[in-house]
């Protein structure tokens, strides 16, 4: 079944390598675009960068397919970004889920 899929992704990065990270999202978007994936949304938590448990940025993500995702996952140049990915990005947190029906 094809059904859209979303993501609400956490993103925990070392301290002093946002320029490191930002490399690393602009190619990751890029490829993502391959498979129809798009950061619908980032967010900044107020605070980040100085409480340790909140994360840099919080990203929303959409992909047509848990299919299309998983391909994404496995790209050989998403895979490439590896060591940028490591030495940007301490730990990633993620949720998968479908669009639900707002309450009001």
């Amino acid at each position: 079944m094809n059904t859209e899929i979303i993501l609400v992704v956490q993103l925990f990065i070392h301290v002093g390598r946002e320029v490191e990270f930002q490399q690393f999202e602009m190619e990751a978007a890029r490829i993502m675009q391959k498979y129809g994936g798009r950061i619908v949304k980032v967010i900044r938590p107020i605070g980040s960068g100085q409480d340790p448990v909140l994360p840099h940025e919080v990203h929303l993500v959409s992909f047509p397919s848990m299919e299309q995702f998983e391909l994404y996952r496995n790209d050989s140049d998403l895979v490439k970004l590896a060591d940028l990915r490591q030495s940007a990005i301490a730990r990633t947190e993620i949720v998968i889920g479908q669009e639900g029906k707002p309450y009001l």
